[in-house]
């Protein structure tokens, strides 16, 4: 405990980057022998600023006691890093963070097939299918789904993850104890049941724009590979994705139109060779399967627990009486028979409702059902189901992707199956 209250003044002194930690680190060794220090012996340090020196001659050990505190009444843990624990792919970028705070399960990332999924913060309705469906199959095939957590497609790849059932990382710009975006205030919660936060900061310390761009080499630095789904000319996801290429990571990229705004950074990547082109969690996974064959299990599919439906069949009930092993000859079945209802010349495929629902979530069941019996455009299907415009968007392009719902003349859209629930 005496060793982290000198981490944590350290790494606390104002004026003093995390490049500088290290500078001292290297010329002292420990941080306790930077503490006491004689002030002249600072002066001999390469690159130390004034500023650096001076907060480095306030020994109090008051702050690092409060966040010590705070860290417990918390919940949250304290990685240095000098401890075993601390992740050697972090270990070896430049400029690792030189404490990390933690809340949620223990990860070994050096074990873990972990791919980031990023992407803007103004995602379009393409972005949010495709970012959901991605974080959902890396999870469901074993992967560990590293994001942000901030507005937008590092959000929602969470979500998707989350549904998949897998292990999820997300990292702040903030102090653990900080939500931002307020309204992801439950999906924290859920990172943190289910996989771990991940902060450089201390608790309460607030949102600070610049702090953003840094810790992207942070979610990069823990992963194996990272997927850029969408990002505009000037999007921040650029500077993970650059991060990632400095330190020699994979870099994945979905393509888009060509002359969709939020596909610009994702396309010119793989124009310019720096990304491969993926559209699925398969064309990502393959990557990793041979050196990680325990962690990996690559289904194929959309969505791994999407059942399969064939396009013209329909499970059919048990036979009335009347027809007996004389309906059941070879002889040709009657045209009376085709003419019947909603059989007549149509090609949709008819699934039991038990078998449907488990692929999908509470928002595509509503909206399927609401579908059921006519076409909707989207405003009718959100007064319908009262879901969110914004939910009920990604909803209906994920049944789309899917292949249960269709869009139609209109904008008007329409389920492309026919639920039977006997």
């Amino acid at each position: 405990m005496a060793s982290l209250k000198y981490w944590l003044w350290l790494t606390t002194r104002k004026g003093l980057s995390n490049v500088g930690v290290f500078g001292l680190l290297d010329h002292f060794g420990t941080p306790e022998a930077a503490h006491f220090a004689d002030p002249a012996e600072y002066d001999l340090v390469p690159g130390l600023t004034r500023a650096g020196k001076a907060s480095l001659l306030d020994k109090s050990m008051a702050e690092a006691e409060r966040i010590l505190s705070e860290c417990d009444r918390l919940g949250q843990r304290i990685l240095t890093f000098g401890d075993a624990a601390y992740p050697e792919r972090l270990r070896n970028i430049y400029d690792p963070p030189a404490v990390l705070y933690l809340q949620g399960k223990d990860i070994d990332f050096d074990d873990q097939v972990a791919i980031s999924l990023i992407g803007t913060r103004e995602p379009t309705a393409y972005g949010i299918a495709q970012a959901q469906r991605l974080g959902y199959d890396l999870a469901a095939q074993g992967a560990v789904v590293v994001s942000g957590l901030a507005r937008g497609l590092d959000s929602e790849g969470l979500r998707g993850a989350l549904r998949g059932g897998g292990t999820v990382c997300g990292v702040l710009g903030c102090g653990l104890d900080v939500v931002y975006p307020r309204e992801n205030k439950f999906l924290y919660r859920d990172v943190a049941a289910a996989g771990l936060l991940i902060s450089e900061y201390p608790p309460g310390t607030e949102v600070k724009g610049s702090n953003f761009p840094v810790r992207n080499r942070i979610i990069s630095g823990l992963s194996l590979g990272v997927v850029v789904v969408e990002g505009g000319f000037t999007s921040g996801t650029q500077i993970t994705a650059r991060a990632a290429l400095d330190q020699n990571r994979d870099v994945f990229a979905v393509p888009g139109p060509v002359d969709a705004p939020m596909s610009y950074t994702p396309n010119q990547l793989i124009r310019r060779g720096e990304a491969v082109l993926v559209t699925s969690a398969s064309d990502i996974l393959q990557e990793y399967q041979g050196i990680y064959p325990h962690k990996i299990k690559i289904k194929p599919g959309l969505a791994p627990d999407t059942p399969a439906i064939a396009p013209g069949v329909r499970p059919r009930p048990e036979p009335a009486a009347a027809d007996g092993p004389e309906g059941a000859s070879d002889a040709p079945a009657q045209p009376a028979k085709e003419e019947k209802g909603v059989d007549k010349g149509e090609e949709i495929p008819y699934i039991h409702w038990k078998k449907l629902t488990p692929a999908l979530t509470d928002d595509q069941r509503d909206v399927l059902l609401a579908l059921r019996e006519r076409s909707l455009v989207l405003d009718e299907i959100v007064e319908a189901t009262q879901i969110p415009t914004r939910r009920c968007t990604s909803a209906v392009v994920m049944l789309q992707l899917a292949g249960f719902v269709s869009e139609e003349a209109g904008r008007r859209f329409a389920a492309a199956v026919r639920i039977y629930t006997e």
